[in-house]
């Protein structure tokens, strides 16, 4: 609709009541975000974060939709994110995800494949 302008809200009418509150707004942020990003948080939510779920759903592999999700975080101002430790410290953390409950049994042994691969690929 904007072609990735921003916009300013101002003018705002509470249905129920009829009221009307002029100012100027800045929509939240998940309204900032693209039609086709929040497409894609919206399909994250309902497969309850489910990164499996997403690669089925979008037909692509684990890496792109984590590549996705980092980035429309790091756009998302109140989402605080970790930095990604190197290499030596992906399966320490992978496992401290796993501990806490964070990713399943299933997604925690996908990243360990994934990583063995990407490894195998760089030597």
């Amino acid at each position: 609709m904007t072609g990735g302008g921003r916009i300013v809200v101002e003018r705002v009418r509470l249905t129920e009541s009829d009221v009307c509150i002029e100012g100027r707004f800045e929509p939240p942020p998940l309204a900032q975000l693209s039609a086709e990003d929040q497409a894609f948080v919206g399909a994250f939510v309902r497969c309850h974060g489910s990164i499996k779920q997403m690669e089925k759903y979008f037909g692509v592999s684990y890496p792109t939709i984590k590549s996705r999700l980092n980035r429309i975080g790091k756009s998302l101002p109140f989402v605080e994110t970790e930095s990604e430790p190197e290499a030596v410290s992906n399966a320490d953390d992978t496992l401290s995800r796993l501990e806490k409950g964070s990713i399943t049994v299933a997604e925690a042994l996908d990243r360990l494949a994934a990583r063995k691969k990407e490894g195998a690929r760089h030597e």
